[in-house]
C-alpha cells in the first residue's frame, strides 16, 4: 500500500488533532522511509531491540506511541547515531501516534478500561473514570506489573484511570469530582502523593500502556513487538 494511503487510516484511528500541545511536531510520520508499505509492525517504544526485531521481521514500517525524538536534535551522535543508522539504512518508517492515541476511540485509556473490566465509564480532559471490582491485587495482576498504592484505595470501587505518566493534580481533582475514591497511573511524585485528595495506586508506564499498542495490533493484523523494561525491587 502507498505510505499516503496508510497515513490516512492512522489518522482515522487516531486524529492528530486529538493530540495535546506538547505533540506538535512530534506525532505522525517522524522517520521517512520505503514508498510502498506491506508489513506493519509495532511496539510501545522504538528501541533497538524493537528496531532489529521489526527489520528481522521484515517490517517496512513501524507504529509506536513514543517518539524516539521527542527533543530537539542539534548532534546526531551515541545511541541516537546507532539507532537512526539502522532505520535510515533499512529504509524503515516510524510513525508515532501519542497523545492522539491517549484520545482516540480504542486508545490507550479505552484498552485499559477494557482490561480492569470498568463499568460506568465517562472520559475525563485525559483518561477516564469508571467503576472498578477487582482488588488491588487483581489489578497488579490483569496489568501484569507490579502496584504500588498510597493512602488506601477503597477498592472495589469507582477509580480514575490515565495510562502513562498521569499523575497530576487537575487530572486527580476531574477523577474525584466524577465520583472516584482512588486514582490509577504512573511515574508518581513525593509532592502529588502527599497533596492528593484520593488515594493512588502506580503502576508502570509500560504496563498501562502497551495492553493499547497490543490491541491495537491485533486489531490492524500487525505484529506486536514486546520489550518491557528490565524492573526488579528491592527491599
Amino acid at each position: 500500500m502507498e505510505i499516503r494511503a496508510v497515513i490516512r487510516d492512522l489518522e482515522e484511528i487516531a486524529p492528530p488533532e486529538y493530540a495535546e500541545e506538547m505533540d506538535a511536531g512530534r506525532i505522525g510520520l517522524i522517520i521517512e522511509g520505503k514508498p510502498e508499505v506491506t508489513t506493519i509492525a509495532c511496539a510501545l517504544d522504538a528501541t533497538p531491540l524493537v528496531i532489529d526485531h521489526a527489520l528481522r521481521t521484515g517490517a517496512d514500517m513501524l507504529v509506536v506511541h513514543h517518539t524516539p525524538l521527542w527533543t530537539p536534535v542539534t548532534a546526531v551522535r551515541g545511541p541516537l547515531a546507532s539507532l537512526l543508522r539502522s532505520v535510515l539504512a533499512a529504509d524503515l518508517n516510524v510513525y508515532v501516534m501519542h497523545t492522539n492515541f491517549d484520545h482516540a476511540r480504542g486508545g490507550i485509556n479505552d484498552a485499559l478500561a477494557s482490561i480492569l473490566d470498568l463499568s460506568r465509564i465517562e472520559p475525563m480532559s485525559l483518561g477516564i473514570c469508571g467503576d472498578c471490582n477487582l482488588d488491588a491485587r487483581a489489578i497488579a495482576g490483569r496489568l501484569d506489573a507490579p502496584l504500588r498504592t498510597w493512602g488506601v484505595p477503597p477498592l472495589p470501587c469507582r477509580i480514575g484511570v490515565v495510562g502513562g505518566s498521569g499523575f497530576d493534580p487537575a487530572l486527580i481533582a476531574e477523577a474525584a469530582s466524577r465520583g472516584a475514591r482512588a486514582f490509577l497511573s504512573a511515574e508518581m511524585k513525593h509532592a502529588i502523593a502527599r497533596s492528593s485528595p484520593l488515594p493512588l495506586l502506580e503502576s508502570t508506564h509500560y504496563a498501562l500502556e502497551s495492553p493499547g499498542m497490543r490491541l491495537l495490533a491485533k486489531r490492524q493484523g500487525w505484529q506486536y513487538i514486546e520489550d518491557p523494561p528490565v524492573l526488579a525491587i528491592w527491599k
